[in-house]
This record gives structure tokens, sequence and C-alpha cells, in this order.
């Protein structure tokens, strides 16, 4: 009897009952918030969401077991890249070469993060596997995301940066687009466990002739697509199709990519610079400038902090997420920097030129480049637009100088 009156009481509380302290205001675009069922609709109406709701708030009534917690109508990749493709009025052969790399980062991802890894130690007896018979991790990225693609019937040109010709897609395989990419960037960490990533680009192929590499070879204006998965420590997917940038994290469980961060947007300036400093022996004058600028403020502001993975998606991808500054500037040993323009330098500028921000080589825009050849360098300046502004500045004032 006492515990129907308590059950009672409860039907009457409000939907929830966090306090209000525990109560957080989130802008009704919110990813997280944009499906969930009636509790949603009464705390949407003061634009209010509970910490306890996104961890699945039930209502006070309900049991361990009542499944209201889990949202039914949860955006995924696939699902959201089929409504642009709806909205745009396309073919779809867009949608099915972004779910193609979408599945081949899912595979690269579970091998990244070492699934089976136990095989090769001998959990089955046999220890005599070295690494050497296991294929590479950027081989076998390279490898998945080629194999990914060609069979989805979407491309006719692949340049990679592990291939060093274009590869041209067999006439019965062949789709109407170009892709760009860097299999595994930042490859060179993968032994000490630091971030790495995939990064692509994506272009329609624009005349009616046998696919070359001549295909891949347009500025990074034209681009129809373009994005990058971090394996850091989640998976996270983050794309542009024009139209704003979106970021999606694989939940493990599902084997799905999520949207979580819709449309977004770089700060105006951060607070952040991020540079390999072992080499300002060959900085140019201009990037010492520079830096000194953010280390030694003149104007009573505080010093920029110093951050630098040393693998490009980790290192982007927080440049914008927090804001501030990514170089890697041309300097005197290799002038055009170590940065690729078709599947590093143009992808990423392309996601910062979207989400608000700039890329500059410190004299033009990177989309501008015309690529002569396919593993083309770049000089590279990306973030926040004061600071490209800026930085842009002090390069033209030292090139006067000359």
């Amino acid at each position: 009897m006492h515990h129907m009156h308590h059950q009672q009481q409860q039907q009457q509380q409000p939907l929830c009952t966090c306090p209000p302290q525990q109560q957080v205001a989130y802008p009704r675009s919110c990813a997280v918030g944009a499906q969930t069922s009636s509790v949603r609709s009464v705390l949407q109406s003061e634009s209010y969401r509970c910490s306890y709701l996104l961890q699945g708030c039930r209502r006070p009534s309900a049991t361990m077991s009542d499944q209201a917690a889990f949202d039914t109508n949860v955006v995924t990749m696939t699902r959201f890249v089929i409504e642009e493709g709806r909205k745009a009025k396309g073919t779809g052969e867009l949608t099915t070469l972004l779910n193609s790399l979408c599945t081949a980062v899912k595979a690269i991802s579970s091998a990244v993060r070492k699934a089976g890894i136990a095989h090769l130690f001998g959990i089955a007896g046999s220890t005599n596997v070295t690494g050497d018979q296991v294929k590479k991790l950027d081989i076998l990225s390279n490898d998945l995301v080629i194999n990914m693609i060609k069979s989805s019937f979407t491309s006719c040109v692949l340049v990679s940066e592990e291939n060093e010709n274009a590869i041209i897609i067999e006439p019965e395989l062949r789709g109407k687009y170009v892709v760009c990419f860097d299999p595994l960037d930042g490859s060179s960490n993968i032994d000490c466990l630091v971030s790495i990533g995939t990064i692509f680009a994506i272009y329609k192929k624009t005349t009616d002739d046998e696919p070359c590499e001549k295909d891949a070879l347009h500025p990074g204006r034209t681009l129809v697509a373009a994005g990058y998965a971090l394996y850091g420590s989640a998976t996270m997917m983050v794309i542009s199709t024009g139209d704003g940038v979106n970021g999606f994290m694989l939940d493990p469980a599902l084997g799905e990519f999520i949207l979580v961060d819709r449309d977004v947007k770089i700060k105006k300036r951060g607070k952040i610079y991020s540079v390999n400093e072992g080499y300002a022996k060959y900085f140019d004058p201009a990037v010492t400038e520079y830096l000194q600028k953010k280390k030694f403020p003149q104007d009573g502001s505080e010093p920029y902090g110093a951050r630098y993975i040393g693998s490009m998606v980790a290192d982007v991808h927080r440049t914008l997420m927090y804001g501030g500054i990514f170089l890697y500037p041309g300097n005197v040993k290799s002038p055009q920097g170590k940065l690729r323009l078709l599947y590093e330098g143009n992808p990423m500028a392309f996601i910062m030129e979207q989400a608000g921000g700039m890329a500059s080589t410190g004299f033009e825009p990177i989309l501008d480049i015309q690529p002569e050849g396919i593993h083309q360098r770049a000089p590279v300046a990306m973030g926040s637009p004061d600071d490209v502004l800026e930085y842009i500045a002090i390069c033209k004032k030292h090139a006067k100088k000359k």
C-alpha cells in the first residue's frame, strides 16, 4: 500500500526532478537534444536541458528496465548524408561515396585500436607470428580505403599519400568523383599511441575524357566535400559538403557515427599557437617575429599557450574546437613546408573555411593554389580568422623588405 502511495506521489512531480542548478541551458540546435521524446518538449520550452537528461534522465517513476532513456531518433552519419543529398536533389552517388569512406574509417579505427591483437601474441598457443607477417597499419588503411571506394562504384581517380601515381579505377567500377586521401596521417606516431587520422578530399570529374592524374589537379575551391577521421581518445569524423561543418562520434556499441557537433564554428581568435619549434633555427624571419609576438605580447595581453602534437589531424582538430593557429610554414630546408596540398592542405583548409576560419600559405588562400603535381607541398597557416590575418600581415610586411 505504502509503495502504491509513493508511486502516485512521484507521478505528480514534474517530468524532470533535477534541482535548477543541475539544469543547463543548451542551444535549441544542440545535437544531443535534437531528438528526445516528451521529456524534451517540456524542458525545451524554456530552452533548458537538464544534465541528467543527457545521460538519459528517466521519469521519476521509470524503472531501470524502462527504455525511455534511449534516444530512438538518433542522427547517424548515414542518415545525415542521405538527408543532405535529398535536399541537394543529387543522384545519391556522393552519399554512397561518403558512406563507403565511413565504413573504411570504422575498419581502420578497429585496427588502430588493436582489435584482435591477442591472436598475434599467442592467445591460441602459437607465438611464432611476428609483426612482419602482419600488414602495417598504414598499408592496411590504404588498402581499406581503396577497396571500399572502388567497390562503391563512385570514383574514377584516386590519389593516395601511399601511392606514387594516381590510381585509375578500372572502367566497370567507375563513378564521377575524384578522391584524394591520406589513409593514416601521422603514422610515424603510431608506435607511441599518439592520435592519428584519415583525411579525404572529393572532387567531381569535370571532363568527359578518359580519367587520368590531371583530374586531381584542381584548386581546393572546386571541392565537393572534404573531411577527416580522428582516432583519438574516441573516434570522430568531421565532414563538410560545402554547407558548414558537422562532427560525428563513433559509438562503438552501435558501430555508427552519431551527430554530436552540428554546424561547428571556430572562435574568431584563440589563445593557442601550434608549430614545431624544433625547427626555429631554419624559420623564416616572419615566423620568428609572429611567435615572438605570441610569447611576449607588447600590448599587455596574456601570452599564448603552445600545443603541438605532430599529427596534423589532431593539431587541426584541436585548433577547430578550441581556436588558435596551426602552422607548418616553409623554411630554409623545405621552402614549401612538409604538408601535401591535395590530401592534407586542401581538405583541412576547406573544413576551416567552412567553419568560419582561415587557411593561408601566408600569402594566398590554400584553396586558391593551382596544383602542378599530386604530391605537391604547400606551407600552411590555419585556424581562427584573427590569428591567421595577423600572421599574414607579418608575412607580407617581411616580403616587402626583401
